[in-house]
């Protein structure tokens, strides 16, 4: 049984519950990854935290993680790429694997990108300035282009408010046009390194999606497979 840190925010866990059913090749109901989901908004705001010294989501998160295991849990997922940035916290003294958005979404670049190439990453400003992302794909061979400042203001950070606020359309048109602005200056792919974003561009019925790695379908993906995998081991 996998466990789900969620909540954050909960319109992107129930995305992330969809993309794995939609992710696993059943045929009947007992097919399918079992989950044990925590969905708990009241976690501490994430980017507060990162950008301006705000109450840490890390006791909260720690909780949760512990919550999950005790419940049997026997791996973890976080649809959430900003609360990563504590995910080293939460690897220590953990008993059970930890299947990382960031690790899935990176290894699925390949398909979109190849080395060498800019990669466009689209998230919170605190995403961006912990540099989630960053390091992994630069590792991996990539660089990085970020939205601009007025991209930043006038359409990321106002479309991912709307989709928290159930206005997804709305949303979905300004984010739009931040991922056409990182490809028309030369994204080989752009990273939705938000789980709202995904919902915001699939609200519109967005074409650019295909040149867009969603990193909740990533780690659906990634769960899925470490699922079947575990399973094929254990019998």
């Amino acid at each position: 049984m996998i466990g789900v840190l969620g909540g954050m925010g909960p319109l992107a866990t129930v995305d992330f519950f969809n993309k794995v059913l939609a992710a696993t090749p059943a045929r009947g109901d007992a097919d399918h990854v079992p989950l044990l989901i925590q969905s708990d908004p009241r976690i501490a705001p994430r980017p507060a935290a990162i950008l301006s010294g705000g109450r840490s989501p890390l006791p909260e998160l720690l909780a949760g993680r512990d919550r999950l295991i005790a419940a049997g849990a026997t791996a973890l997922a976080m649809p959430c790429n900003t609360a990563h940035y504590w995910v080293a916290d939460l690897l220590k003294g953990c008993s059970v694997p930890f299947i990382s958005i960031v690790d899935a979404s990176c290894e699925e670049l390949a398909a979109l990108a190849d080395v060498g190439q800019p990669i466009g990453i689209i998230a919170t400003r605190a995403t961006l300035a912990a540099m989630i992302f960053d390091v992994p794909l630069q590792r991996a061979g990539y660089t990085t282009l970020l939205p601009d400042g007025d991209a930043m203001e006038n359409l990321v950070l106002p479309g991912i408010e709307l989709v928290k606020a159930g206005q997804a359309v709305q949303g979905g048109q300004l984010i739009e046009q931040a991922v056409q602005a990182l490809i028309s200056r030369g994204a080989g792919a752009v990273v939705l390194a938000c789980t709202e974003i995904p919902l915001a561009l699939d609200a519109v019925q967005s074409p650019l999606r295909t040149q867009c790695v969603d990193t909740t379908a990533a780690l659906a993906r990634a769960c899925v497979a470490w699922w079947q995998a575990d399973q094929a081991k254990n019998g």
